[in-house]
C-alpha cells in the first residue's frame, strides 16, 4: 500500500496506452452501440452480461498478476505488488485537477474553469454554471472521488487482493460511463449502477469519517462535518455520494448545490455560504489529509 501510494504521488498516472482503466473503458464503450434501440429487457441483459464478463476478465488478469508476484523473491514482492496496485488508485491526478480549476477561477477565467471542470471532474453540463457552482462542483468531486479513486480500491485490495481492487475499479468505471438515468442508458447501465451502489456502501461512509477527522487540515470543523454528513447525506440521489460530499460541505461551512436546468437536484448544508475558489484549496488539503488517515485505518 505504501509503495502504491508513493508511486501515485511521485509518478502520477501511467500512459493511456497501458492504463487499465482506459482498457476497461474500451470494453464498456461498445455496449452503448449494441444496446442502441434495443428493448428495455434486452438493454438490461446487455449491460448486466457485459458487466459480469468484464469483471470476470478483470479478476482473471489481476489474479494472474498476483500469482506472478508470488513467484518473485520475498524482498521484491511488496514493491512489485505496490506498483501493480498503483493504476487502481488516483489521488495526485484528482488533486491536480482541483488545483487547475481553482487557479482558473481565482484568476477570473470562468469559461476556462468550466472547461477544466467538465474535462477532468464531472459529467454534468458546466457551460452555464456560476463561479460559486463551479467551485462547489469541484469540491463535491474532490470529496466523492477520494472514495472512488483511492479509499474504495484500497478497501477491496485488503479484502480481495489485486483482483478485488481492479474489479471495483471496473464496476466504478462502468457506472461512470453508463450508469445514468437517461432514456438511452436507463436499462443498459442499471446493473453497473446497482453494483457500484453496493460496493461503495462501506467506503463512502469511511471516507466521510476520514474527512471529518481531517477537517482541521483545511481550517474546517470536525463537528460541522460530522453533523452535516449525518443530516444531509440522504439528500443526494446516490445512496453513497452524499456522505463524503456532505461531510466536506460541513467541514468547510459551504453550501453545495447541484441543479439540472433551473431545477435543484440537491442542497447540502443549506445554511452555509456559497463556496469560493479559496475553498477548493481548503478542500484539497482536507482530501490529502483524509487520504492519509483513511489509508492508515484500512491498513490497520
Amino acid at each position: 500500500m505504501v509503495v502504491a501510494l508513493g508511486a501515485d504521488v511521485l509518478l502520477g498516472e501511467p500512459p493511456a496506452r497501458v492504463h487499465p482503466t482506459v482498457a476497461m473503458g474500451r470494453w464498456i464503450a461498445p455496449l452503448r452501440a449494441r444496446a442502441k434501440g434495443a428493448p428495455s429487457l434486452e438493454a438490461l441483459a446487455i449491460g448486466a452480461l457485459g458487466l459480469a464478463a468484464g469483471a470476470a476478465v478483470t479478476a482473471g488478469i489481476a489474479h494472474a498478476a498476483e500469482h506472478l508476484v508470488r513467484a518473485l523473491p520475498p524482498a521484491a514482492r511488496p514493491c512489485v505488488r505496490g506498483l501493480a496496485l498503483k493504476p487502481a488508485l488516483s489521488l495526485r491526478a484528482l488533486l491536480a485537477a482541483g488545483r487547475a480549476v481553482e487557479r482558473a477561477l481565482a484568476r477570473g477565467h470562468l469559461q476556462r474553469a468550466r472547461q477544466l471542470l467538465a474535462r477532468h471532474l464531472v459529467s454534468r453540463d458546466t457551460r452555464t454554471l456560476a463561479p460559486s457552482e463551479v467551485a462547489g462542483a469541484t469540491i463535491e468531486s474532490l470529496a466523492e472521488n477520494l472514495s472512488d479513486g483511492l479509499l474504495a480500491p484500497l478497501v477491496y485490495e485488503r479484502l480481495g487482493g489485486l483482483a478485488g481492487a481492479y474489479v471495483y475499479r471496473f464496476v466504478n468505471t462502468a457506472d461512470a460511463m453508463i450508469g445514468y438515468r437517461t432514456p438511452e442508458l436507463e436499462y443498459l447501465g442499471k446493473a453497473a449502477a446497482r453494483a457500484d451502489d453496493l460496493l461503495n456502501l462501506i467506503p463512502a461512509r469511511l471516507t466521510a469519517l476520514a474527512i471529518c477527522a481531517a477537517a482541521r487540515a483545511g481550517r474546517g470543523s470536525f463537528v460541522g462535518a460530522l453533523a452535516c454528513a449525518v443530516r444531509d447525506a440522504h439528500r443526494t440521489p446516490s445512496p453513497n455520494a452524499g456522505w463524503p460530499m456532505a461531510a466536506m460541505a460541513g467541514a468547510l461551512g459551504c453550501r453545495l448545490t447541484k441543479r439540472s436546468g433551473r431545477a435543484l437536484v440537491y442542497v447540502l448544508n443549506p445554511g452555509g455560504r456559497p463556496p469560493r475558489a479559496a475553498d477548493i484549496a481548503r478542500a484539497r488539503r482536507i482530501v490529502a489529509a483524509a487520504a492519509t488517515i483513511g489509508a492508515g485505518v484500512i491498513a490497520a
